[in-house]
């Protein structure tokens, strides 16, 4: 809040405070869900890394998406080979992943995600400026990096 109360004079009621909170929040976490997806797919000449969530066993949306979709025989395979760094394992789990059409739930994910933070900016009755938030969701929306 201290950005926005900089920016905007200190507005700090507990109204705006609050609007604030939970717009950020989803934006913050529909970042994280890019992060995971970037972190498996993104190019890693584009993203400057090469993604490493799989080996490292985190807790990344992709894998909850696939435990949550998958059969029960896929998530055998999937915790049988999440976590490990070997290529036969990352290959097998990056498989699985298209397999379940996890891009497709994730390009699912972040359509309806984003239409909705824009609804609930749009509907904001705290008094602060919407383009705050609307000039920051656009610019982590799409990102490739």
């Amino acid at each position: 809040s201290s950005g926005i109360n900089a920016e905007y004079g200190g507005r700090d009621s507990p109204q705006e405070l609050e609007s604030a909170r939970r717009i950020l929040l989803r934006i913050g976490h529909y970042f994280q869900v890019q992060d995971d997806y970037l972190d498996c797919y993104g190019d890693p000449s584009v993203i400057g890394k090469i993604g490493t969530d799989i080996q490292e066993k985190k807790c990344s949306w992709l894998f909850l998406t696939a435990s949550a979709i998958a059969s029960p025989e896929q998530k055998e395979l999937l915790f049988e080979n999440y976590g490990k760094s070997d290529e036969a394992s990352v290959a097998a789990v990056k498989a699985l992943y298209n397999t379940l059409n996890i891009r497709q739930c994730y390009l699912d994910y972040s359509v309806k995600t984003y239409r909705e933070i824009c609804e609930i900016i749009e509907k904001d009755k705290s008094g602060l400026p919407s383009e705050i938030f609307s000039d920051f969701l656009d610019m982590i929306h799409k990102r490739s990096k």
